[in-house]
């Protein structure tokens, strides 16, 4: 009998999405990551919860559909790490005309069913005060709603809930190998030592390395329909003081997203290219970077250079191809195939597939795969990620503050938006600052590195200053090293 029901290779959003949904229907699960978790494309989106606006003028609706239907499904799941915001898009002379942005936004509204969000209003750009930091020449537009999450954090919690189901999750592990016969054998390596596991069925779920895994594990010829395209973002200091993201169109038919980030900085993306190479070493080219600079400038008073750029980042979107022409018409919707030739031991291969989506993603997955490990009930549309099991963040901030009054207002919010009601796991019985060191730059403290490796899977300080929080923006070269360290000796005696 195989060690287990489901072998999935790939960390991001889809293979933790799946591990989740399977584990939690009974099925023995492995996941392997060759990486930390989320150290591809699922940490370098937009990092929102949305629909897809523009996806309507290429008649994508089903997919649009969905995903709105999934944005308040995961705002119910994820309450701390998803968040309403409203966005205003400028009506821009010879662009997109006035009925076409009005019929758009209407549809949004209503396509994907009933919605918790406010609806599309009229905004006077130059009475309202959203339009103040804009350039002259806006009269009008609209104000919409969709929402804005921490992507890297919502996989991490998938993987979480995963492992607290039954779930092996291995990271920083490679399948080397893949072979395939009534069931799958595996050759994983970590930390040089290789064993060998075997699963009824294996999942690719590489995104990006799809076609490279492909060919070194499977031995086979990467897949004629994979398409890899790029997109670039850059972070820059805080361009506005309010709440509001907004939504630019652009002279080459793109739009790009200038979205309130982490407090102090604003973000802005996405480019898009075509991508060939090592998805490892994906980043924003001069170019791109140049690109998102002209597009902010082109509609904001202030000017922002390369120069005031201080994080970009880039990813590679792994897409069916549907043989658009352009990168930005590429199909963004997730494709699944499942094959097994002459009644081997089948394969399912993910294409594409949204932070939107994933859960329906991984439902969608389990149905493929029934016929081959058996029917069980679908259980994610009502569930809860770790922590997410309240009612109000205000209301339960409110409760932090008071247990622990020693932490700072911004402190205590960041924890509450990372971690819901596992705040307490972090800072138990503490009742002073000097309970949780050391301290580790920003409002790092040592207790809260401990739980992201003990609960967590971290392993370095990009792991945790990258993808189980974004105080990488805010710590010094010297709190970095301090904090690798720290790590370093926790790992020398067993954390």
């Amino acid at each position: 009998m195989p060690d287990f029901d489901l072998a999935i290779v790939g960390g991001g959003i889809n293979g933790a999405g799946i591990a989740r949904d399977a584990a939690g229907r009974g099925f023995r699960v492995l996941l392997v990551e060759q990486n930390d978790l989320a150290s591809g494309t699922s940490s370098a989106s937009t990092k929102l919860i949305h629909g897809g606006l523009r996806y309507l003028e290429h008649g994508w609706f089903r997919l649009v559909r969905e995903a709105l239907a999934e944005r308040e499904v995961m705002l119910r799941m994820a309450p701390h790490l998803i968040r309403p915001m409203r966005f205003v898009l400028p009506i821009e002379a010879g662009m997109r005309p006035l009925w076409q942005l009005r019929l758009g936004l209407f549809v949004y509204d209503h396509l994907g069913g009933w919605t918790s969000l406010p609806w599309t209003r009229s905004v006077d750009l130059k009475g309202d005060p959203h339009g103040a930091t804009l350039k002259g020449r806006y009269r009008g537009g609209f104000e919409y709603s969709d929402c804005v999450t921490d992507d890297s954090r919502l996989v991490v919690l998938s993987a979480v809930d995963a492992a607290a189901r039954g779930a092996l999750i291995r990271t920083r592990t490679r399948c080397l190998r893949a072979e395939r016969a009534a069931a799958w054998s595996l050759v994983l390596e970590s930390r040089g030592r290789r064993e060998v596991a075997s699963a009824r069925v294996l999942v690719n779920a590489t995104g990006p390395w799809l076609g490279r895994f492909t060919e070194s594990a499977l031995q086979q010829p990467p897949p004629a329909e994979l398409r890899l395209d790029k997109g670039s973002h850059i972070v820059v200091r805080r361009l506005f003081g309010h709440d509001r993201g907004y939504i630019f169109q652009t002279g080459d038919g793109r739009v790009v997203f200038v979205v309130p980030y982490e407090r102090d900085f604003t973000l802005i993306g996405t480019t898009d290219s075509s991508f060939a190479g090592d998805p490892a070493t994906v980043a924003p080219s001069a170019e791109e970077i140049d690109y998102l600079c002209a597009v902010v400038n082109n509609h904001f008073r202030a000017v922002t250079s390369p120069a005031d750029v201080v994080w970009s980042f880039a990813g590679v979107r792994s897409l069916h191809d549907d043989g658009a022409s352009k990168p930005q018409d590429a199909m963004r919707d997730h494709v699944l195939t499942l094959e097994a030739p002459n009644g081997t031991a089948p394969l399912l291969t993910v294409y594409g597939g949204k932070i939107t989506t994933f859960r329906a993603l991984a439902e969608a997955a389990l149905d493929r795969l029934a016929p081959v490990i058996g029917a069980r009930p679908a259980w994610t549309r009502r569930s809860r990620l770790p922590g997410g099991d309240f009612r109000a963040l205000a209301d339960l901030t409110t409760q932090a503050r008071a247990a622990w009054p020693f932490l700072s207002e911004s402190h205590i919010g960041r924890l509450m938006q990372a971690y819901g009601t596992r705040v307490s796991t972090i800072l138990g019985s503490a009742r002073r600052a000097e309970d949780l060191g050391p301290w580790l730059g920003a409002d790092l403290t040592g207790a809260e590195v401990r739980y992201l490796m003990e609960h967590e899977w971290a392993r370095t300080a990009e792991d945790v200053l990258w993808r189980r929080t974004k105080l990488g923006l805010r710590v010094s070269a010297g709190e970095r090293a301090q904090l690798a360290k720290f790590m370093a000796d926790a790992i020398g005696s067993n954390v």
